[in-house]
């Protein structure tokens, strides 16, 4: 049985420029890294393809010169073309196993999941982590809000690691972090702020307090 890759803990940094208030990808990227965030994901729905594979060369040559784990969302062959770490995918998506066969035993694979249902399913699959959410209601995500309902779910009866992800801010990150979740992504929080560092400076201050 493969051992699952470590997913760091802390804040998990997922790039959107339709969210980040005229910076690019890169610019993000680059501040959340200088913050301290270990794991990043890029994430794009719109840009041309061209320009996206643009941006991920130049990300995945930062990540690996930082030492941060670089993820690609959806986009398989992307993540092969530039030997990223791994592969985010939804419920919709390629299959995990399809995407193991792809890219191999040795990289990452994250699975969103949005009910107990899938949670559940999810421990069958051959994955790393999963994606729990979107907690609360999002711009980023054109889904439905599940609530803390399963995110104390997860806690208690997922024996994965899981990022908590969707509608989570500064002002309720305690919230989130009190419901027992170790890995959380904040997207518009972070990327759309004026000061990237001092807003993830700021949260990592909060997540200490808490741990």
């Amino acid at each position: 049985m493969r051992s699952r890759i470590t997913i760091p803990t802390g804040l998990y940094g997922i790039t959107g420029e339709a969210f980040s208030n005229g910076k690019s990808n890169l610019q993000c990227v680059e501040s959340m890294i200088k913050a301290g965030i270990r794991i990043i994901q890029y994430r794009e729905k719109d840009k041309p393809l061209r320009d996206k594979v643009d941006d991920i060369k130049k990300i995945r040559e930062l990540c690996r010169e930082n030492e941060v784990l670089f993820i690609i969302n959806d986009h398989v062959d992307m993540a092969i073309l530039v030997d990223a770490d791994g592969v985010h995918v939804g419920q919709e998506d390629m299959h995990p196993s399809d995407v193991r066969q792809l890219i191999g035993p040795d990289k990452i694979i994250g699975l969103s999941t949005h009910s107990q249902e899938e949670g559940l399913a999810s421990l069958e699959e051959d994955i790393d982590y999963i994606g729990v959410g979107p907690v609360f209601p999002t711009t980023t995500k054109d889904r439905k809000a599940v609530g803390l309902e399963y995110l104390d779910f997860a806690v208690k009866n997922l024996d994965i690691p899981f990022v908590a992800i969707g509608g989570i801010k500064e002002h309720n990150i305690e919230t989130i972090l009190e419901a027992g979740a170790k890995r959380i992504c904040l997207v518009s929080e972070i990327i759309g702020a004026k000061d990237i560092t001092k807003k993830i400076q700021k949260l990592n201050q909060i997540i200490e307090n808490k741990y």
